[in-house]
């Protein structure tokens, strides 16, 4: 009983991100109620070592080292002067936003599109002193919306390319249109919730930023970046191919390491690890069991109960642990390629339910923070109740025409 107490609170905190009159952020929550959850026996001390995704800390660590050098080779206060000079509306610039993020996750993880784009962003939104949370709601719900179209967008479609046996173009084909839908349903609702922000017909151009290229490091940053695309197109690992670029960036003349080294999220990637063994620990204490086990004579209805519970689970032990969950089921009832997609679309689109609904939610949230720019979660929730299901509810209408 007690390793299922720590565990809500845990996640309750994470969510909320502090815990009252105790100076704990969301990476210290997690450290300490993974530690307590082994401590109680919610989770064995090996269990949670294997628990955690050394494939994933590889990822996120080379893309932080790929990042850094994206910023100190000028290349992203390039970026950063191109979009303010191009987008002269709030309205122009939140659509630059969020399908930019979008297709880009589609090509690559939902969650390296954020941790690449949310400073920019951030840098962007500083220059033109606009209002960053919505331009920032929209950036992450548009990497999770728009990582539904592949099999490489996100981990969870990932686990269902593997369990099902389905190539590229099926998930390409069922989900490309819907996620296009889905990213203008996911703009028109921060404008309707957002209304004084966008109201202005031009940005002016207060403050233009003075920026410096490093020819060299941006030269050979753009190299090593298109052997990593080509990599990825290749079919390589996602981890390796970025583990690859890092190291290529790390044999240098020009750069210390140690400036490379600071601009490493340490805290990002203790967070990252922590959840790895919270996640775990919902099922090795059994409540993803019975969660599953209250609505499974239901589930299997229809596919609108069947995406909604995928949506919920998703949201309570999130989207990868559900679709584990509900991988054995889908194959007992033939492998159906109709379930599997749905499956894929559910997840993803559900991860904008909640902050802890997505890991990208959470990166974008955390690197946000750290500018002095909070987004509680009620603010998130207000917005992604709404888009969650309204996005659902089009997909499955979609999914259900075409199948």
């Amino acid at each position: 009983m007690l390793p299922k107490i720590i565990l809500a609170f845990t996640l309750v905190a994470i969510g909320i991100g502090y815990f009252p009159k105790f100076r704990m952020n969301r990476t210290t929550i997690a450290l300490v109620g993974a530690t307590f959850l082994i401590i109680t026996g919610g989770i064995s001390y090996k269990s949670a070592l294997k628990s955690i995704n050394l494939d994933t800390l590889v990822l996120l660590f080379s893309m932080m080292i790929v990042n850094a050098h994206f910023v100190i080779s000028g290349f992203s206060e390039l970026i950063t002067h191109k979009i303010i000079k191009y987008a002269n509306t709030p309205k122009k610039l939140l659509f630059i936003i969020i399908f930019s993020s979008g297709l880009l996750s589609a090509i690559l993880l939902n969650d390296t599109i954020v941790i690449m784009f949310t400073p920019i962003t951030i840098s962007i939104l500083i220059s033109l002193k606009r209002n960053p949370i919505p331009y920032l709601l929209g950036l992450g719900m548009a990497a999770n919306i728009g990582s539904a179209i592949t099999p490489v967008g996100n981990p969870q479609n990932m686990l269902i390319a593997s369990y099902s046996g389905l190539k590229f173009l099926d998930f390409v084909i069922p989900l490309f249109i819907v996620s296009i839908i889905s990213l203008f349903i996911l703009y028109f609702t921060l404008l309707l919730f957002f209304r004084k922000e966008f109201t202005e017909r031009e940005i002016i151009h207060q403050y233009i930023p003075n920026f410096k290229i490093y020819k060299p490091v941006l030269l050979k940053f753009i190299l090593t970046t298109i052997v990593m695309f080509i990599l990825f197109l290749f079919r390589y690992p996602v981890s390796y191919s970025a583990l690859i670029a890092a190291s290529i960036f790390l044999f240098t003349r020009r750069i210390k390491p140690e400036k490379i080294f600071q601009k490493i999220d340490w805290s990002l990637l203790v967070l990252f690890s922590s959840l790895f063994v919270i996640t775990s620990s919902v099922e090795t204490t059994g409540i993803s069991k019975t969660i599953y086990l209250l609505y499974n004579k239901y589930m299997f209805t229809n596919m609108y109960l069947f995406s909604f519970s995928i949506a919920i689970l998703s949201n309570i032990v999130s989207n990868v642990p559900a679709v584990m969950l509900f991988a054995p089921f889908i194959k007992s009832i033939g492998n159906s390629h109709e379930y599997w997609i749905t499956a894929a679309m559910a997840s993803t689109f559900a991860g904008n339910l909640t902050i802890l609904g997505s890991i990208a939610n959470i990166i974008v949230l955390e690197i946000a923070l750290k500018k002095g720019i909070k987004i509680t979660f009620m603010q998130f929730f207000k917005i992604g109740i709404v888009v969650t299901i309204i996005t659902l509810l089009v997909g499955i209408a979609w999914l259900d025409l075409i199948f």
